[in-house]
């Protein structure tokens, strides 16, 4: 059983009753520059998911908010002064969103906290994290700058001049699992590019992006170049299909993204799709499982299982499968679960009573289909004013087998699978045999080897004995995990349209 929580009611009540947040109950969105009300009058509210209280709303968007959003960014882009300044001068605003970005930090991880309940030792990074995207695109300016000339290959005397332009008005629709990096990394090459922007954050997370607005206005963008619209995924549909969009960037689930795709098929619009995932981690016979210990949460179970391309299923060669239960339900058992906005935390509720409840539905199919639970397997009951929180214990399947649910479909919360494999070649099969190809590990103490198990993972990022983002590369899925990539410059090319300018010498 995972590590209970000793919080008292007065404990978390406390923490939350100690909580002085500018957002909580807004009526307002940010469109041309300024907080302006919404045209209408539906309100969605915002929930705690570790006590399962309502304490904020925001507006719900009217097409009439949309429709503002998109002609404030449409002027900014064909008449403003942004796509026209030098990429860096652009840069030098960057710079200055990072400064104010992390002049936030700390409120910004409390509001994203209460919203979705991450950890806050999860959320009080997100400030730093999102800063180093800022500066990290403000370096690709000398990118942009540069002269791109191309001689014809066959033709002497005749050469190309080859321009990068900003593609135009872009809508950014991100998660609830990461509300604020999931846009940055689409908003700072945007930004860069001399794109402007309509951002919709996910419905269960609308005010912690107000942040990050704050920064870009406080760093004196200039009005219409970023806008803010809150609302159901009704909304967001309009905002795929307004005529006045250029392009779309989406993180979320694949069926919605497919939805996402279809529409913008159909527009001949750009669009990038970062989807879901069911990524593997690999054993190998020769893998030191004590430094597999000490990276299992954040590799495959980060944010309470609520990470697109954690690896949650666990490939042990037979010969060590036991070893490999007994340290992962040894990891995954022993950690806190409780109030997320204790630093002792180390998981916390699914982030909605819906994603609570789908969580809960696979844990049910793993045990019903013949897997066994070595912790969890079963909704946590805590108490201290948590008793309304939407939390599962963190769950580590065994005996589990390749066709059952759970080792095949995205769970999207806190549940770990261990399946067995004879030899390499099998564990690369199992790993490979998905609709998905987000992340991936292979753990081994001999990096060649585990280097050519990663070549052959049909994947768009794998880690060896470790995952993380690198801003400087491609992060992307294949398959069902989506179109497209994101950081890089290859993620700063998902925002320019290229233009071949061809000229005798």
């Amino acid at each position: 059983m995972t590590a209970p929580s000793m919080d008292t009611a007065p404990a978390s009540a406390s923490r939350r009753a100690a909580l002085e947040l500018p957002y909580a109950r807004v009526d307002d969105v940010f469109i041309d520059g300024a907080w302006v009300p919404a045209r209408g009058v539906g309100r969605n509210p915002v929930t705690d998911p570790a006590t399962g209280e309502v304490w904020g709303e925001v507006p719900d968007g009217t097409r009439e908010d949309v429709d503002s959003a998109v002609e404030a960014a449409r002027r900014a882009f064909d008449h403003g002064p942004w796509p026209r300044l030098r990429p860096s001068e652009r840069a030098a605003y960057l710079l200055r969103i990072a400064d104010e970005i992390e002049a936030r930090a700390e409120v910004l991880a409390l509001t994203n906290t209460r919203e979705n309940g991450s950890p806050i030792t999860e959320t009080r990074g997100a400030a730093a994290n999102a800063a180093g995207i800022f500066r990290y695109f403000a370096t690709l300016a000398e990118y942009l700058e540069g002269e791109d000339v191309r001689p014809f290959p066959f033709a002497p005397g005749q050469e190309s001049v080859v321009r990068r332009d900003p593609l135009g008005v872009c809508a950014l629709i991100a998660p609830w699992n990461f509300p604020i990096n999931l846009v940055v990394i689409k908003l700072a090459p945007a930004l860069l590019a001399g794109c402007t922007v309509v951002i919709k954050p996910a419905s269960p997370t609308p005010l912690s992006i107000r942040f990050i607005v704050d920064a870009v206005s406080a760093a004196g963008v200039p009005a219409g170049v970023v806008n803010l619209v809150t609302g159901s995924g009704r909304m967001g549909d309009s905002l795929v299909r307004h005529p006045g969009v250029d392009k779309v960037a989406f993180t979320g689930s694949t069926p919605v993204g497919r939805r996402i795709a279809a529409a913008c098929g159909e527009l001949l619009r750009p669009v990038t799709l970062e989807l879901g995932g069911k990524s593997s981690a690999i054993v190998l016979p020769d893998a030191d499982l004590g430094a597999m210990a000490k990276v299992l949460i954040r590799s495959s179970m980060r944010n309470t299982g609520q990470t697109c391309y954690i690896s949650t299923r666990i490939l042990a060669p037979a010969s060590r499968y036991d070893e490999v239960v007994d340290m992962a339900t040894s990891v995954i058992g022993g950690a806190r679960q409780g109030d997320p906005l204790d630093p002792a935390t180390v998981f916390g509720p699914s982030a909605t009573r819906s994603q609570f409840e789908t969580v809960m539905g696979y844990v049910e199919s793993g045990l019903a289909e013949g897997a066994r639970a070595t912790t969890g397997g079963r909704a946590a009951s805590l108490g201290g004013g948590l008793e309304g929180g939407f939390f599962v214990e963190p769950t580590v399947f065994a005996d589990v087998t390749p066709s059952m649910r759970v080792a095949r479909e995205e769970i999207f919360g806190p549940v770990l699978t261990v399946l067995r494999y004879s030899d390499v070649d099998e564990a690369v099969a199992l790993a490979n045999n998905t609709e998905f190809g987000l992340g991936g590990l292979v753990f081994s103490q001999d990096t060649d080897a585990a280097l050519a198990v990663a070549d052959r993972m049909d994947s768009g990022s794998v880690g060896i004995n470790f995952f993380a983002s690198n801003h400087a590369a491609p992060f992307g899925g294949r398959h069902d995990s989506g179109l497209g990539t994101e950081y890089g410059v290859e993620g700063l090319g998902a925002y320019l349209s290229f233009k071949s300018i061809h000229r005798r010498v």
